[in-house]
């Protein structure tokens, strides 16, 4: 009995000797690579508080893994951006030349003259447009889309890659693991069945993968032989073909691109693609010379848990601070990181329009319970939130003084600023972004009499869903 006491006691000592390893090893990693202090605390409590489990959770949901496979392709022909020239062909007294110069330097992008941008509303507009290119492909064609179905809207864009294939265009297609569906994908055995090059971008069923779960690629590209690009927030499903009166009918806005910018946009697939699958795409089949096909300046701004991590967010905030006259925002889910919500607030306090236009009802009930807690505050000072009826606005929108305008796949939340990789492109033209205008004759204004007419069951509701943000 005296051995097994002893026994047991040693093991008692080494389990509280691994335990301050373990949490010790955690800490100093927080404190070398977490730059949020809210986090990197509550990392280091649940490590010392929780033993083995927080450094078993730590390990598995706080580092991040995610870092590019091979490095970026550089081609002869790039034009690499530089900060100091960025800003060369603005007027000096310009209010957005800071705005081009902090872009250019968050990116390493030029900002790209001659480019003609063409605005399609839901699949109805948008699909026949990048079928039609599909359809003319001579040399390559890369698509990468969050959701892509097997469905009455993802049968055409099956037979048109497909017959693309085989007379001989280089077709590569990326589907997300998550958004593509996790456990089966109609679309990727479809097209891989028919010999397509078809991936998932970090879908793994291994244990030891799992963490790329809550990592997706939230992206919508769609590039024809490096000439022509599709962008925007549609993915490819019938819930997007307004005419078959779906039952839950989704809006959205995508954009056709011609021009240089589009060499940006293929670049972009080729990263995503040659992290997925380690395949570079060649140069002559991709990129090819383009010339001018417009007068819109534009280029491409990506974001994502690896080196790009919060770019897409930064350029919005130095967007924000730059806005002279007003600033208007459309948005499906409303959640963003809190310096975000600060600087808008501060917009409309020194006297800038600011509008945020976003669903009446989105499709993820959480997300509207949780958006009504960083409403409040920007209502009080100033800012006009307008409420969209049905259907579902999945739209993502942004202009600053009807000069400048953000497009592309990132929704204004945590999720798309911090986890997702995403992909948007900034214009500079004033009658695209006042093209890009939703009308809010339609809209309902939200009040914060309303906000306060919400019972303490409802507001304590939404106050537990705000501390689900980083997740949702």
């Amino acid at each position: 009995m005296v051995l097994t006491g002893e026994f047991l006691w040693l093991i008692g000592e080494a389990a509280a000797v691994m335990h301050v390893v373990i949490a010790a090893a955690v800490t100093v990693h927080v404190l070398l690579n977490k730059r949020n202090v809210g986090a990197a605390v509550s990392w280091i409590g649940i490590a010392w508080l929780s033993p083995f489990l927080g450094g078993l959770l730590y390990a598995i949901m706080g580092i991040n893994r995610v870092k590019r496979r091979a490095k970026r392709l550089l081609r002869a022909h790039s034009k690499p951006a530089i900060a100091e020239a960025a800003s060369a062909d603005m007027a000096p007294d310009d209010p957005l030349a800071p705005l081009e110069f902090a872009v250019g330097r968050l990116t390493g992008l030029p900002r790209e003259h001659g480019n003609s941008v063409e605005m399609l509303r839901n699949g109805d507009q948008a699909y026949p447009r990048m079928l039609e290119e599909i359809g003319r492909a001579k040399k390559s064609i890369g698509l990468e889309s969050y959701i892509f179905r097997a469905d009455a809207a993802g049968e055409p864009f099956h037979e048109a890659l497909i017959a693309a294939h085989r007379r001989g265009v280089q077709v590569r297609v990326l589907i997300d693991g998550v958004g593509g569906g996790y456990f089966r994908s109609g679309t990727y055995r479809r097209l891989s069945e028919a010999g397509v090059p078809v991936a998932r971008f970090l879908h793994s069923y291994l244990p030891w993968r799992m963490p790329f779960v809550n990592l997706r690629n939230h992206r919508k590209v769609l590039v024809i032989d490096g000439r022509v690009g599709f962008t925007g927030g549609i993915n490819i499903g019938a819930e997007n073909l307004q005419a078959t009166h779906p039952v839950h009918a989704v809006r959205d806005t995508h954009f056709r691109f011609e021009g240089p910018v589009v060499e940006q946009l293929t670049d972009a697939f080729a990263d995503d693609w040659l992290f997925a699958t380690g395949e570079h795409l060649p140069d002559e089949a991709w990129f090819p010379a383009i010339d001018n096909a417009g007068v819109v300046a534009a280029r491409v701004v990506t974001s994502g848990p690896d080196e790009d991590n919060e770019r897409i967010e930064f350029v919005a905030l130095h967007a924000i601070s730059c806005a002279r006259k007003s600033v208007r925002v459309v948005t499906p889910y409303f959640l963003p990181p809190e310096p975000l919500t600060m600087a808008l607030g501060l917009a409309a306090m020194r006297g800038i329009e600011v509008d945020l236009i976003i669903p009446e009802h989105g499709n993820h009930a959480v997300l509207d319970w949780a958006r009504r807690i960083p409403l409040r505050p920007l209502i009080e000072a100033g800012c006009r939130v307008w409420l969209l009826p049905p259907p579902f606005e999945h739209s993502k929108l942004m202009t600053i003084d009807d000069n400048w305008s953000l497009v592309g796949s990132a929704n204004w939340d945590t999720r798309s600023f911090r986890l997702n990789f995403e992909l948007n492109v900034e214009l500079h033209d004033t009658g695209f972004a006042k093209e890009l205008a939703i009308a809010t004759g339609l809209c309902r204004r939200l009040t914060v009499a309303e906000l306060d007419a919400d019972p303490l069951p409802i507001r304590l509701r939404n106050g537990a869903a705000r501390l689900l943000q980083p997740y949702l």
